[in-house]
């Protein structure tokens, strides 16, 4: 039985604005047969909503509203991918294929909380 999981990203490639746009485009065409490869193999769920760059955060007792949810371009969430693996160690795995690190991204990892049946 497979589990899902999400795969937040953090940096990479459209966090760095310094970038060419032939650049940025060879990067996002290494993303798409990243995702179609896993698409083929019925891991992952790509058409899933997407996340905008921008966005509020609201902090702490005293509610303070600022812009953006991060603090540095590198900790922005530039998006999700809802994965299926059998363990948390399969997903990992997959996430090690990732396009993202050649530009010092990450991908954090995350389990679905999934309501039993029972």
């Amino acid at each position: 039985m497979n589990n899902r999981y999400v795969f937040v990203f953090r940096g990479g490639a459209v966090a760095h604005k310094e970038l060419a746009p032939a650049e940025l485009g060879a990067h996002l065409q290494k993303w798409m047969v990243w995702l179609g490869d896993l698409e083929k193999k019925g891991q992952a769920e790509p058409n899933g909503p997407r996340l905008e760059l921008s966005g509020k955060t609201v902090r702490g007792r005293s509610k303070a509203v600022t812009d953006g949810p991060f603090a540095e371009a590198k900790d922005l969430v530039t998006g999700t991918l809802f994965i299926r693996a059998a363990t948390l160690e399969a997903a990992t795995e997959i996430a090690m294929g990732c396009p993202i690190y050649e530009y010092d991204g990450s991908v954090e990892v995350r389990p679905i909380f999934e309501k039993r049946a029972g």
